[in-house]
């Protein structure tokens, strides 16, 4: 079926300090590298931390810095011929943005920012407008942020655009352990993987305790891999398009028909 491609799942405790955040990624990077690892990821606000968990607000943060370090990604994209995905927060004006960066190794940088915004993300940011899907080495991924996993429309929007991947970014944490939230965020992302049809990746932040887990989901609903929780380090799957099993066919054709509107 042609598509093959190995992906890297960092999760991290990320933090306000956007050093210590950048030089965390800058070793994931090298150490994806050595692993010969085509697209890696990590979760959301990794480079900037995320408001008020981590930062107090988004007028705290030094956009001057974190234009800097945006552009040291690039460089390191380009340099590792690598897909890097991390999240920061983009200032457009007096616009303040939760966003997922990719940087691809020619040097371009693909932006979506986070739409299901509830909560402390209502009190910092407003909606992104893009639609979240990039061609990476001929595969077609969506990227969703956190909160948007609990509504499948944003996720169908990919099945329409003909996704095979999707990445899910969280910083989903809790001041205590909290299983039954990780179960429930975990079975929200085995749901979008089946009803879509597509393999979904998803990494989260574990600053805190983690209430959404890193793993690769397959289209049928398996949990192919998972890190331990709160514990950081490199997740590896290795993606190989292969052929749709009859029951992936009939989820594909009954999504067509209702995406189509006759049932």
């Amino acid at each position: 079926m042609g598509a093959e491609m190995r992906i890297g799942l960092y999760q991290f405790p990320g933090s306000g300090d956007m050093g210590k955040n950048y030089e965390t990624i800058e070793k994931a990077v090298s150490q994806a590298a050595s692993q010969k690892i085509r697209f890696l990821a990590f979760h959301e606000c990794a480079l900037t931390g995320y408001p008020p968990l981590e930062v107090p607000s988004v007028s705290e943060v030094d956009y001057a810095a974190a234009a800097k370090y945006k552009e040291c990604l690039r460089k390191l994209s380009i340099e590792h011929s690598m897909y890097i995905a991390a999240g920061s927060i983009e200032k457009e004006k007096d616009r303040y943005y939760n966003s997922m960066l990719l940087f691809s190794p020619e040097g371009r940088v693909g932006i979506y920012g986070k739409r299901a915004l509830w909560g402390w993300d209502r009190d910092n940011f407003v909606p992104g407008s893009q639609q979240g899907i990039y061609e990476v080495d001929g595969i077609r991924m969506g990227i969703r942020i956190c909160f948007e996993v609990r509504f499948p429309e944003f996720f169908r929007e990919l099945y329409r655009e003909n996704a095979e991947l999707c990445l899910v970014s969280f910083c989903d944490i809790s001041q205590t352990e909290n299983k039954e939230r990780y179960e429930l965020i975990k079975a929200h992302l085995r749901t979008r993987a089946v009803e879509n049809v597509f393999t979904v990746l998803s990494v989260n932040d574990i600053s805190s305790f983690q209430t959404a887990p890193t793993a690769v989901i397959d289209p049928n609903g398996a949990v192919l891999l998972e890190m331990e929780r709160n514990k950081e380090g490199l997740l590896i799957y290795d993606y190989v398009r292969s052929e749709d099993s009859f029951g992936m066919l009939g989820r594909k054709r009954i999504s067509d028909e209702l995406v189509d509107g006759c049932p």
